[in-house]
């Protein structure tokens, strides 16, 4: 059976919006606060159940409040949460998000029982591994556990997507096991350490990563769109103009739709603009996991 599993992070996300960000030492007046479900992890997973996919989805959360609220959001947007874990000693991870009046943002991030997650605790979900398509993973669980999560992908011949996100230095024991590894360019630049600053510099960047045993390459440009680097091809996929609200999650919507298109069938030079079309559709919308749109939503709109 066609399904996606997704190992990563959940968080409740807090968000304030303001007209503009504090400088060091000043205070500003937000006009609106509100607490949303969030983390990479979980968004991706969000994305990807409500296009229709069969996702299921392992994190590890606190004992708290903020773990059933995140839960219960899940399984409202039909992902498959029963073999999410729960870390009795650590709370779980929140995440404070600053929007602008432009729709951009500023994240910190507080990990919480995200990063208590180890590879044994992944080594003893090895038979969701064995049942999924793709397996889709992130940075905001520790590397080593991403390590895990790579090896049990490939010995299960499932498609493996890393979105190095939060960026950080990935051993070529896991970028050799990447199928697709989904950077924006400032993560390129730290993975690749080479700056990145025009489209020769993207490519040169992720090839370096070529080099070190990815397949492929998307990176991630925003309004620019996406852009396909392997050992035959550069492509560029540009993205659909709409009116930006809020840009939190749109990477994590990519994401998630991406994998959505390579589990049901559609070649990568179709899932990359069907990933560019969903991830436009989430910046029109406030919030993260309530800014995917389902299937029926993204058919019905005719983005340019």
């Amino acid at each position: 059976m066609k399904s996606v599993l997704v190992v990563g992070s959940a968080n409740m996300d807090m968000v304030v919006r303001v007209d503009k960000y504090p400088l060091p030492g000043e205070t500003v007046f937000g006009s609106q606060f509100g607490m949303y479900p969030g983390g990479k992890g979980a968004n991706q997973a969000v994305a990807c159940a409500k296009l229709g996919m069969k996702t299921v989805f392992v994190g590890k959360m606190g004992d708290d409040i903020f773990h059933e609220r995140l839960i219960k959001n899940m399984k409202m947007n039909g992902v498959i949460v029963k073999d999410v874990l729960i870390d009795p000693d650590s709370p779980t991870g929140v995440a404070l998000i600053y929007v602008d009046s432009t729709g951009q943002n500023e994240i910190v991030v507080v990990s919480g029982s995200n990063m208590s997650m180890k590879p044994e605790d992944v080594h003893k979900k090895n038979q969701l591994f064995s049942r999924a398509s793709v397996v889709l993973t992130q940075l905001e669980i520790p590397v080593e556990t991403v390590s895990s999560v790579a090896e049990l992908a490939k010995k299960n011949e499932a498609v493996f997507i890393l979105n190095p996100a939060p960026a950080c230095i990935i051993p070529e024991n896991i970028l050799n096991k990447v199928d697709y590894l989904t950077p924006n360019e400032t993560e390129l630049s730290l993975l690749s350490g080479q700056d990145v600053n025009d489209r020769n510099s993207v490519v040169s960047a992720a090839r370096s990563l070529l080099d070190k045993g990815v397949k492929n390459v998307i990176v991630t440009q925003g309004s620019r769109g996406s852009l396909l680097v392997n050992a035959n091809i550069v492509q560029e996929f540009p993205a659909y103009v709409v009116k930006t609200v809020d840009t939190t999650g749109a990477g994590d919507a990519f994401n998630g739709a991406f994998a959505y298109g390579l589990a049901s069938g559609k070649a990568v030079h179709d899932a990359i603009p069907f990933a560019n079309k969903v991830a436009a559709f989430s910046v029109t919308r406030h919030g993260a996991q309530t800014s995917m749109p389902t299937l029926h939503e993204v058919n019905r709109n005719n983005f340019k």
